[in-house]
């Protein structure tokens, strides 16, 4: 995995890595047997540099958690939209890198390709640590698409002009669609098939909801950092 520290690079630079990190994105089906799936979840105020990370791995596709990995740290980087992932994605890695069987795809709460430049988190994480990963996010970044119908499991796709970037997933009847992309190493339609199976009864999907719960534990102290069997 690629050494990752983001403190005191600026704008053009950060753009610059995007680049090239974009060049590295394979969207294409994740082809092993898929046994684990994690989710990974980020906290931190707009301006605080204190960042509160967290990936909880769960086996697929019974969803049954079976361990997890926090971390405190700091960023430098200020908060700039479109350019996110150069704060959060030092913390991600740090909690990545506690775990000692990383699991098979790792779902984060953010965005994949669905970005201007197709370097959401999702798949900023991904091309740095080689590993098959999508987004989910809670709100849309960038691209158009049609209302989903209201029932649940309805999609419609992210379009930038004629290319398609990802999904608005009704995950939950006559609510707000979440919005799925791929990262590094899924396909496209293969990212909305996983997250319906990862899909309970509430708007996120079971790997992301359960980290955030996670962290925000961990954030107010219920929890201790490190790496946790369940």
């Amino acid at each position: 995995m690629d050494t990752v520290n983001y403190d005191g690079i600026k704008i053009p630079e950060a753009t610059q890595v995007q680049n090239q990190l974009r060049s590295r994105l394979l969207i294409q089906d994740y082809a092993p047997s898929i046994t684990t799936i994690a989710g990974a979840d980020i906290s931190l105020n707009l301006y605080s540099t204190t960042i509160y990370a967290g990936i909880v791995v769960l086996q697929y596709p019974s969803l049954q958690p079976i361990a997890y990995s926090l971390v405190k740290d700091e960023t430098r980087f200020p908060y700039v939209p479109g350019y996110l992932a150069f704060r959060e994605v030092p913390a991600l890695h740090k909690v990545w890198e506690q775990i000692p069987n990383k699991p098979d795809i790792l779902v984060v709460d953010g965005h994949g390709i669905a970005h201007p430049r197709r370097m959401g988190i999702a798949a900023h994480f991904g091309a740095v640590a080689n590993h098959a990963t999508i987004g989910c996010a809670k709100n849309l970044l960038f691209g158009k698409y049609a209302e989903p119908s209201p029932e649940k499991g309805s999609a419609q796709p992210i379009m930038d002009k004629a290319e398609q970037i990802g999904w608005a997933y009704r995950s939950k009847g006559k609510t707000n669609p979440v919005y799925v992309s791929p990262g590094h190493m899924v396909g496209m339609q293969q990212s909305l098939d996983i997250l319906k199976i990862c899909t309970g009864k509430y708007r996120i999907p079971e790997p992301t909801r359960l980290a955030h719960e996670l962290v925000n534990q961990f954030r107010k102290g219920e929890l201790l950092a490190g790496y946790h069997l369940l």
